[in-house]
């Protein structure tokens, strides 16, 4: 009786938990774009115009004026206009600087769609505790002349958050490859390791007995 009770509950945990969790995050979300309307002038808000609050009113707004941004800059008008104004940006010391970096790792992540190639290993903070990581690319030139060793890009990411991390040059030996993919891997890092993909042996020992022969 015990053990059928605690099966029906722990299967509606495995329901609610992750409902509630995905319910939080979007109220959090909305909620943080409705903020964005008071920077407009009190007089000019929804809530003064209509006289009551819509809530999520701030989300669809920012959606709007991206996808807005979007169709203005992909037409031949738009695009001289935007010219004008990143050639204005490049104008300026400090903000070109920042402007440039951002809009180069924006343009990677979003255009090409392989910012992240593969999931590797790496030994991090220290010898012996191992750390996921992704790698970005290869090493620059200059950076594998002066060290004299092949050299990859990775980004180890904090978790839960992967938008934060850590930029790291590798030698190529002290890195390793695995078989899940970047889907994979962002799955167990947002699930701080409870969500682990499963590892396919028989693939695994076809692998080993190739290379051994």
């Amino acid at each position: 009786m015990m053990a059928t009770l605690r099966r029906y509950l722990v299967a509606g945990l495995l329901i609610w938990v992750p409902l509630g969790v995905t319910l939080l995050i979007v109220k959090f979300l909305v909620d943080l774009m409705d903020q964005t309307l008071l920077l407009l002038p009190l007089s000019i808000q929804p809530e003064t115009l209509l006289g009551f609050r819509i809530p999520g009113l701030g989300l669809v707004l920012t959606a709007i004026v991206v996808l807005a941004t979007g169709i203005i800059a992909t037409n031949l008008f738009g695009k001289q206009l935007f010219t004008i104004g990143e050639r204005v940006l490049q104008r300026i010391p400090l903000v070109r600087s920042i402007y440039a970096s951002v809009k180069q790792v924006t343009q990677s992540m979003f255009s090409s769609g392989k910012s992240f190639r593969k999931v590797v290993l790496v030994e991090y903070p220290r010898k012996g505790m191992w750390s996921l990581a992704f790698q970005t690319g290869s090493g620059a030139n200059e950076v594998q002349t002066k060290t004299g060793q092949e050299i990859v890009n990775i980004f180890i990411p904090t978790t839960p958050n992967p938008t934060s991390g850590f930029f790291l040059m590798v030698p190529r030996d002290d890195v390793i490859e695995l078989d899940m993919n970047v889907d994979q891997g962002l799955k167990m890092l947002l699930s701080v390791g409870v969500v682990v993909p499963e590892h396919n042996k028989a693939a695994l020992t076809g692998k080993q007995a190739r290379q051994g022969s």
